[in-house]
């Protein structure tokens, strides 16, 4: 390379393709001090390893192989991540040529993006938005005093539809659809939003639930010590499937991932209170406590 030239370099290298070897590329050039433009043409990076579930022939698991890689490129300072984009031409030779890269339209301020994916949910091409029917939101009688108390009350703070949507589940053991159109009326915040935070956290409901929620634990250790014949149990007494009311609605029967109840294991919730180291044989006299109102809610 001549001294020209080599004067012209500009120090920065451009990594097409954001699979394993592109990512391992780029690390390295960027720990040399080199700036460096990581192209990939999807929305992320990885490639096809990130979708394996281990490597041959070591059998490693192949997200712990690529997982570093990923986040200290999302850290590094000199590497620039430009996904979507894919190579138009290259101009000049090499140590001083140019790229022109064609990029897809994200329709976001990438500089405010906290990968929260509500762009995803409520994409305009991939959704068709159903506004609500113009008009009051009228509540149901036996809401209205209380979903129009709650909304009052934390309406004028920020943030206000966790504590919203808490205190009506509360009230009623599960989330109206009456009750939410209402409160997207008054907050301003659309149904698309408020069904999604709805339909995220476990302890909401937007269908009606029994006064008592019994939540089996089916999480590893629960499991390992025979929860899954307490929930098998429980449907046969109370003649239900998980995620069913009673006609009298008096239980709900589900399955939780966790209850942070391990040392109890297997634990299960009834409203508040936990049952832990609980045995097949101590189920029909909880159901009868419960049923007789020796429990309250």
């Amino acid at each position: 390379m001549n001294e020209r030239l080599r004067n012209e370099m500009v120090g920065a290298a451009l990594v097409v393709g954001g699979g394993i070897g592109g990512m391992q590329a780029a690390l390295d050039l960027a720990e040399s001090g080199i700036k460096v433009y990581l192209v990939e043409r999807k929305s992320s990076i990885g490639g096809v390893m990130s979708q394996l579930d281990k490597t041959f022939p070591t059998n490693d698991c192949a997200m712990c192989t690529i997982a570093p890689r990923l986040v200290s490129i999302g850290r590094h300072k000199d590497i620039e991540l430009l996904t979507l984009s894919e190579v138009d031409r290259i101009e000049g030779q090499p140590g001083n040529f140019k790229v022109t890269l064609r990029r897809k339209a994200r329709h976001v301020d990438e500089s405010k993006c906290t990968g929260c994916g509500a762009c995803v949910v409520n994409c305009p091409t991939r959704n068709i938005v159903q506004p609500m029917e113009p008009g009051t939101v009228e509540l149901a009688p036996e809401f209205k005093a209380k979903v129009t108390e709650v909304v009052e009350k934390h309406g004028k703070r920020d943030g206000p539809l966790m504590p919203i949507l808490q205190e009506i589940n509360a009230a009623f053991n599960y989330l109206p659809e009456n009750a939410l159109r209402y409160v997207s009326q008054e907050t301003g915040y659309s149904m698309t939003h408020i069904l999604r935070v709805a339909t995220f956290y476990s302890a909401f409901s937007i269908v009606p639930r029994g006064k008592f929620i019994i939540s089996v634990c089916l999480g590893t250790t629960c499991y390992v010590r025979g929860s899954e014949r307490l929930i098998e149990k429980f449907s046969d007494v109370l003649n239900l499937k998980p995620d069913e009311t009673t006609h009298d609605m008096t239980f709900t029967l589900k399955s939780v991932r966790c209850i942070g109840c391990c040392g109890l294991a297997p634990a299960v919730m009834v409203g508040d209170e936990v049952f832990g180291k609980l045995s097949i044989k101590q189920i029909p006299e909880i159901i009868k406590k419960y049923q007789t109102g020796q429990k309250n809610a």
